[in-house]
Formats: structure tokens, C-alpha cells, sequence
């Protein structure tokens, strides 16, 4: 078993009212080299860890009096971080669901595969003797190098590291420039299968017709030009994390074979007569809606739904305005460092322009932004001449417009009359829009009005 090379001192833990099931998992884990504590109830698990500290607990869903996920939500509720695995019965993913959203480290299945039950245990051990470790060095606000101190962006990270820990596959959700692959990258680097292979792929990049040798390898002569024998993402990627990049780029066909390898773990190359086994956690990534893509006949809607039980949003950049200033603060630092110059102060002008601009293309464009400036920057000071003219030009309008507003001279000048109602309509739906990430549903839920009429509406424009 896996297990054997996960050392611990303190038992686990094991809830189970099944006395065969219970003796079971006590005999593969001693084998394994794991000190054992075996309980009937979880109010008998109650009264264990009030005076017994434990590895981790492993609990049965149904259990007579308090169930497992009982059990799990009074740890949680009281704050303890103590790793906990869920056996549930076979075909209730959406228990399982359930218990990883309540703060479950893994699951396993009845019938019980004992090779999954090793695995799975020193998964958990590992994790979290990482994330431990991880706790202590990285500094607060900061999720493996990504910064977010804002409510939205902590609730990120916090969901993000618990689905880590599983390996079901992972649908990340954002705008372009949301940093996408930088959550992916964190989420590797929490899993277990953080010493393998990261390998990151832009679907959009691959042409249609290269897409399944890439994905899958190619045999020596399975077409003109396969001269050589060629491994594809999937075997180079092995034991490790595939992030696949604007997943909504893939053509239907491709889908129907990722959704093969994500149920049975089995890729064929192209040419190649047998299939082979591969061991890869998916991690895809999209900013289209794929649900409108699915209407139209883009997506597969089984590939969606097996990928969407895990899905992460990350909010744009205007969401979350309190962590600009963080930001800024760390990619000064961290451009300034790598060009080998000292940045002593940023010019309260500059920063001003800095924070009131919108970001269409969210946190790539203030990088982007930050980046020109330090290099630009003389003295040891970040000035606002440093700044891309467009960041300019926005702060400039925005301070001539709030000035004509005080001063009653859109009016009186009568150089600008009022807009016309249906002008600040279309505007408005526009900023909802934006704030929902492209989400016509969720566009017109705020609105109050029909999607068709939304459709209309954007038709019109």
C-alpha cells in the first residue's frame, strides 16, 4: 500500500459500525505500518479525540445516531484542521460533493478498493503536513505567489486548497488575464502531486487537426510526416497535473476522447492498436460560457457536467478593487527586483491613476502596466508620466468630469447636454455586464428582465 511510505506516530482513526469493514481497514493500514484507533459511532469518535490526538480520521457517511458528516461539520465548526476522509456508498457523488464543500479532505466509495484506501490516506498525510509547512512561510493575503487580502479572493483560496486535495478534475472560471494558469499552478503545488509533472497547454494554440496527436502522442508512421514514435501531453504529464487552457477551443471530437480519459483513465495514441493506462489530474480552464457554447452545439454537455461538480471562479480585477493596492505593491517589488532597481517611493499621482482605472484586461494588465513604469521609473521614484497613456487619459477624464459636475458646467456651458435615457440603459446593462464576467443569466437575473429581452437588447446596440 501507498501508505507505507507516509510516516506517522499518532493513530488514525476509524469510524465505522460495520465490525468486518472496521477490522478490514485496521488490518491494511497496521500492514502499512499505521498505528490504528477503531470506533462504532461518531459519538464514540466524540469521546476519542477529546483525549486522544490522532493522524487523521477515517469515517463512514452512515453511521447509527450522529452521522460522519456530522461528525465532520462540529470538527470543522470548532476549528479543528485534523485531516478527515468520507466513505460513502458507491453512486452518491453528490455526498461526497457535499462533504469536500464541508471541509472533507478526500472520499472513497463502498465496495472499498484497499490499493485507493492507502492511496487516498497518504495523500491526506502528505497534504497536510505541507500545508503546514506552507502556513509558516508564506505571508498573509498570498496564495502561492498569488495575492488577493479581499473577502472574495480568500474564499478562493481556501476552496481552492480543499479541492487540491482530491483528484477529480477542476474547471477554472475567468476573464482573460484573471490569472487562470497561476490558480491552476497554486492548485498543483497544494495536491499530492506536487513533485510531478505541471505541463500547461493553450488549446486555442494547437490546430484542430494536430490536437489528438498532441494530446494523445502518435505511433511511427500513423500519418504523413510521423516518421518517429511521438509521447503526447497526456504520457509527458503523467502522475501529475494537465492544465488545459481555454478548454472551449476543443473540437467535439477531442472532447468525447478527454471525457474517455477522465472516466477510465485510458488514452490510445493515434495509429497505436491498445490503449494505455495514464494517471493525470485535469485542471481546464475557460473564459467563454460554456453553457451558451453547449446550446450551441460547441460543448458536450457530459464533458461539462463532469467537469463543472469542481469549478473555481476567479473575479475580475474590478470586483476586488481593496487588493489593487496590495497588488501594486507586490509587482513593484517583484519588477523592480528583477531588473535589479530600487523603487523607493510611488508618486501619490501615479498610484491615484493606478487605482481608479478599471482594468478591462484585469490583473495581466496592471502587471503589464507596473512593469513599463518600473522601467521607466528614474530616483528611485514610480512617477505618473512612467504610466501607459491610457491609465493617464482615464484618471485625466475622470477628474475633468467630476470637476464639470461640481461646477454645474456640463450644463451651463451648454457645450454637453444630458444623455438620453436610452443611452445610460445601454450603459448600465453594459456595467452589469462586466460585473458578471459576460453571464448573460446572471445579467439579466440582476436586471429583472427576460434573457431573450437581454439578447434583444445587446442586438440592438
Amino acid at each position: 500500500m501507498t501508505g507505507s511510505h507516509s510516516h506517522t506516530d499518532l493513530p488514525i482513526l476509524i469510524v465505522e459500525d460495520d465490525a468486518a469493514i472496521l477490522e478490514l481497514l485496521e488490518e491494511e493500514l497496521q500492514e502499512a505500518g499505521y498505528k490504528t484507533l477503531g470506533v462504532g459511532s461518531a459519538e464514540e469518535a466524540v469521546v476519542t479525540l477529546s483525549h486522544s490526538e490522532v493522524a487523521l480520521v477515517i469515517s463512514d457517511v452512515r453511521l447509527p445516531g450522529m452521522s460522519g458528516m456530522q461528525l465532520l461539520e462540529q470538527l470543522r465548526h470548532e476549528g479543528s484542521r485534523l485531516g478527515f476522509i468520507v466513505i460513502t456508498a458507491f453512486g452518491t457523488i453528490d455526498q461526497a460533493v457535499e462533504a469536500l464543500k464541508i471541509g472533507a479532505d478526500d472520499f472513497l466509495t463502498k465496495p472499498l478498493d484497499l490499493e485507493s484506501v492507502g492511496e487516498a490516506v497518504f495523500r491526506v498525510l502528505e497534504n497536510r503536513r505541507l500545508a503546514e509547512r506552507l502556513q509558516q512561510e508564506e505571508p498573509a493575503g498570498h496564495f502561492h505567489g498569488i495575492v488577493g487580502e479581499s473577502e472574495t479572493m480568500q474564499a478562493l483560496f481556501h476552496d481552492a486548497a480543499r479541492l487540491a486535495k482530491s483528484d477529480a478534475p477542476i474547471l477554472i472560471l475567468g476573464e482573460s488575464g484573471t490569472g487562470k494558469e497561476l490558480l491552476a499552478r497554486a492548485i498543483h503545488a497544494e495536491s499530492p502531486r506536487a513533485n510531478e509533472p505541471f505541463i500547461a497547454i493553450n488549446c486555442a494554440s494547437i490546430p484542430t487537426e494536430l490536437m489528438e496527436s498532441e494530446f494523445f502522442g502518435h505511433v511511427k508512421g500513423a500519418f504523413t510526416g510521423a516518421n518517429e514514435s511521438r509521447q503526447g501531453l497526456f504520457q509527458t504529464a503523467n502522475g501529475g497535473s494537465l492544465f488545459l487552457d481555454e478548454i472551449g477551443e476543443m473540437s467535439t471530437g477531442l472532447q468525447a476522447k478527454l471525457l474517455r480519459a477522465l472516466q477510465e483513465k485510458m488514452i490510445k495514441a493515434v495509429g497505436a492498436e491498445k490503449e494505455e493506462a495514464v494517471d493525470v489530474r485535469i485542471i481546464a480552464a475557460t473564459h467563454r460560457e460554456l453553457e451558451q457554447e453547449i446550446e450551441s452545439g460547441n460543448f458536450r454537455s457530459d464533458l461539462f457536467y463532469r467537469l463543472e461538480t469542481f469549478s473555481l471562479r476567479i473575479p475580475p480585477l474590478r470586483e476586488r478593487p481593496g487588493d489593487i493596492e496590495r497588488l501594486i505593491s507586490a509587482l513593484v517589488e517583484k519588477h523592480a527586483s528583477a531588473q535589479g532597481k530600487s523603487i523607493e517611493r510611488i508618486e501619490p499621482l501615479a498610484l491615484q491613476c493606478l487605482l481608479d482605472y478599471p482594468y478591462p484586461g484585469n490583473v495581466r494588465e496592471l502587471e503589464n502596466a507596473v512593469m513599463r513604469a518600473v522601467t521607466l521609473a528614474e530616483d528611485g521614484m514610480l512617477s505618473h508620466t512612467d504610466l501607459p497613456e491610457r491609465i493617464r487619459q482615464h484618471a485625466h477624464e475622470q477628474r475633468c468630469t467630476v470637476r464639470q459636475i461640481e461646477t454645474g458646467e456640463l450644463v451651463a456651458s451648454g457645450q454637453q447636454s444630458w444623455p438620453r435615457l436610452e443611452e445610460v440603459e445601454k450603459r448600465y446593462i453594459q456595467k452589469v455586464l462586466e460585473a458578471t464576467g459576460g453571464n448573460k443569466r446572471r445579467t439579466a437575473d440582476i436586471l429583472g428582465i427576460a434573457r431573450r429581452t437581454l439578447y434583444r437588447r445587446l442586438e440592438e446596440e
